[in-house]
Parts: structure tokens; sequence; C-alpha cells
């Protein structure tokens, strides 16, 4: 069974501004431009029933869209740097619908997932690295940032056992329904009045 994670999805543009931080660090792995997403909540390898409630669940998630933006770079791993990672603004709407994912993983028997939650896109795997390079290569990009974009969904994805760093493969969307809607947000249209 792949390996299974809930994400959100980053568009061509924004992954296009992201494609010009790589390079300029030895022993540096750069992920692949199509892989790049933020991590909502690493699930891992189940069996597919788990999976096949999971999918259940997550599509009855009723969330309005909204908006983010990149913002910084760093590194996780403060003496021996074993990735590059570009900052997520803060968004108590990423934030709230993570928080319900978590829930919803809890609830089917998945373990709490350890780490806190951090929103990043990790640029690259740091292999060998010495840290004064990481230092160099941060302090001249610490000023990144990009325009808010819209999330009009969240995705479950899947990747084999490797290193990192991807293939990924969208294995279900999840839309979110449009903020101006308010919470009449379902697809059956309104009754007619016959007056």
């Amino acid at each position: 069974m792949p390996r299974l994670f809930t994400a959100l999805e980053i568009p061509r543009n924004i992954a296009m501004s992201l494609s010009l931080l790589r390079g300029g660090l030895p022993g540096a792995r750069w992920i692949d431009v199509e892989n790049y997403h933020i991590t909502l909540r690493f699930i891992g390898d189940i069996d597919n029933r788990t999976a096949d409630e999971i999918v259940d669940r997550l599509d009855r998630i009723e969330r309005p869209e909204f908006q983010v933006s990149l913002n910084g770079i760093g590194s996780f791993g403060s003496k021996k740097p074993h990735s590059i990672w570009a900052g997520v603004s803060p968004s108590q709407e990423m934030s709230a619908m993570q928080a319900e994912i978590e829930r919803i993983c809890q609830r089917i028997g998945l373990p709490p997932d350890p780490r806190k939650f951090m929103p990043h896109v990790t640029l690259a795997r740091l292999k060998a690295c010495r840290l004064d390079d990481v230092v160099h290569y941060l302090s001249g990009r610490g000023d990144f940032h990009t325009l808010p974009f819209k999330v009009g969904r969240f995705v479950l994805m899947s990747s084999k056992e490797s290193v990192g760093g991807g293939p990924y493969i969208i294995e279900e969307g999840f839309p979110l329904y449009e903020a101006d809607m308010g919470t009449n947000h379902s697809s059956v249209e309104p009754m007619k009045s016959f007056i």
C-alpha cells in the first residue's frame, strides 16, 4: 500500500516562483516543481479498508475556500540540516481544516501525529551539507514571499517509499465551498416557489 497524506496543492505560477530558489547549495537534492505541496497530515502506510474509511470521512468535510501565501524560507535540523522549506503565512482556516483532519484520523484509530503542524513547502532534501553553506544559502533568500493564492480543495496524495521528494500521485480531491455562498453550499437547487 502506498504511503498516504493529505495536502494542499501549489498553483503552477507559485511553483514557478519557488523553482527560482533552486540551486546554489552543494549537496541539496531539489524537489521537482510538480511535487511541491503543503502537507496537512501524514497518514502513512495503511490497509485498503482504512484508506476507504479515510476517503469517506474526508469527503464529508465542509469548509470554505481560503487564501494562503508563502513567506520566508528556512531549514529543518538546526545543527545537521536535512531539508530546506518555504514557509506558509498563518491561516486560521487552514489550521482549522488541518485540526479537523487530525481528529478524523484519530477517530478511525490512527495514532496522533507526533509533530506540531508547521505548514511549509519542502524545496530540497539535504545530505552531507555543511551548516555554513546552508546558513549562507538561507541568508540570501530570506525575503522570499508570494502573492496570496486561493485554496479551492485539499487532496489525498500517495507516495512510493523512497528517499523522499516524490513522485506523488493525487488519489482523491475534496472541494471546498465558495466562501461567498455562506452556509448554503449544497449542490441541490432550492425549491421554486409557486405563487
